[in-house]
């Protein structure tokens, strides 16, 4: 895609334009690397797809329009560990991660008895709830450990999120 292709505003490229940012051709290009990722990318994988589409792309570029996006409440920074920002689109709703600290992949999951018990406990705190966020760390248990374990009381939503 060229810079200043004529295309469909991405999701991210709504969403910037709807909080009044001026949409160049190079935002333009970010705002879909981001809408298509199915990960959480770091800003020098971002750069790597970018770059790909639009070669006039320089990393410090990159760098800029994610603080933009992350101060406009656009993109949310993530820390998964291995010493790297990873960035995600802001969502509605509650939606969780799984770490798997061996590979990296993150798998998002929601689980709504968890959301309604963080709810009650702010209100029995005597506190209207604003935002939270859980990040589950864990190691895949061995293959042949734990396979007759109970299901889980509310089911994860994987559903091809899973993400790295």
């Amino acid at each position: 895609m060229a810079a200043g292709s004529d295309v469909m505003e991405s999701r991210i490229g709504r969403m910037c334009i709807e909080r009044g940012l001026k949409m160049t051709g190079q935002r333009r290009v970010i705002a879909r690397v981001l809408s298509e990722a199915q990960d959480h990318p770091d800003v020098e994988e971002l750069y790597r797809r970018a770059a790909q589409l639009d070669s006039r792309i320089s990393v410090a570029t990159v760098y800029r329009t994610v603080r933009l996006l992350e101060e406009k409440g656009i993109l949310e920074r993530r820390d998964f560990g291995g010493g790297r920002a990873r960035y995600e689109a802001t969502e509605e709703g509650d939606h969780y991660h799984l770490i798997d600290v061996e590979t990296g992949k993150v798998i998002e999951f929601e689980d709504r008895e968890h959301a309604e018990l963080i709810r009650r406990i702010a209100r029995d705190l005597g506190f209207d709830l604003v935002s939270h966020r859980l990040e589950l760390f864990a190691r895949k248990r061995p293959a042949d450990a734990g396979q007759d374990t109970a299901a889980p009381s509310s089911p994860a939503r994987t559903g091809g999120r899973s993400k790295r």
